[in-house]
């Protein structure tokens, strides 16, 4: 069963790409659970793709990056593509194109929830460029994400600006102030497997610094220690993905 023409015009369009073979485009959007569902004895999903899109998405990113940014150090690249292509990264991008209502899936993990796992949209994602790489080679892959990339590009306007990720720039922090690395604590773990959610705090020493929640213990450390920060610098830190954000090197001192 193919997606209606409906959807991958859309898709098409919101990409900026036509497909010359559209089977491609259709099975990007094939998660596994539709594909063993439909023809258990030869199911054809997206992983091989998603296997292909993972490392055209890293390739690309990493070019864009070392060219829009050539006096940054490798240290903070690092940092940037990362963030970039972290699986809550190409969730939002796949959410932004709405791939969440376009990717087929079997019937329990619709009933679960899975139009809603960013694991899933993150790998539909990756799936979704692997098939335009095969499908126009490099040059094709690479203008459409590039052009997803640029909305990261635009809060980085000078060299001054650090670029890094909370827990990161949290434990630098108190590294420089010759204060003890923070420390992060599970508090709960709450909901059913596939929609999870984990309470956490941080701590330095004794004191908690704050608390938070995500659908991850990394997500819900992240928002923790973004919690810390924006306390101490507030408006001068400017998020540009979900994992990493911006702030002038001179602000990066306790108050």
């Amino acid at each position: 069963m193919t997606p209606d023409r409906r959807t991958l015009d859309r898709l098409e369009k919101a990409i900026g790409y036509a497909f010359k073979d559209r089977d491609l485009l259709a099975k990007a959007l094939t998660h596994s659970s539709f594909a063993y569902e439909k023809s258990p004895e030869s199911p054809e999903d997206n992983e091989l793709l998603e296997f292909l899109g993972d490392s055209v998405v890293g390739l690309v990113t990493a070019e864009f990056y070392h060219r829009a940014f050539p006096g940054r150090s490798e240290g903070e690249l690092s940092k940037l593509k990362a963030s970039a292509t972290s699986t809550l990264a190409l969730a939002q991008l796949a959410r932004a194109l709405k791939l969440d209502k376009a990717i087929r899936l079997g019937r329990g993990e619709e009933k679960s929830g899975g139009r809603k796992k960013s694991s899933i949209l993150a790998g539909a994602f990756e799936a979704l460029a692997g098939s335009v790489y095969l499908d126009g080679g490099f040059d094709a892959a690479k203008a459409f994400l590039c052009v997803l990339l640029e909305s990261c590009r635009k809060p980085i306007r000078s060299e001054s600006q650090t670029i890094n990720n909370s827990k990161s720039a949290l434990q630098e922090i108190c590294q420089k102030a010759g204060l003890p690395a923070p420390a992060y604590r599970l508090l709960s773990e709450k909901g059913p497997p596939h929609d999870r959610t984990f309470a956490i705090e941080v701590r330095l020493g004794e004191k908690v610094l704050a608390k938070s929640k995500g659908s991850s213990k990394k997500a819900a450390e992240q928002a923790a220690a973004e919690k810390v920060l924006k306390a101490f610098f507030g408006r001068k830190i400017k998020r540009i993905s979900p994992e990493a954000f911006v702030i002038e090197a001179e602000d990066l001192i306790l108050p």
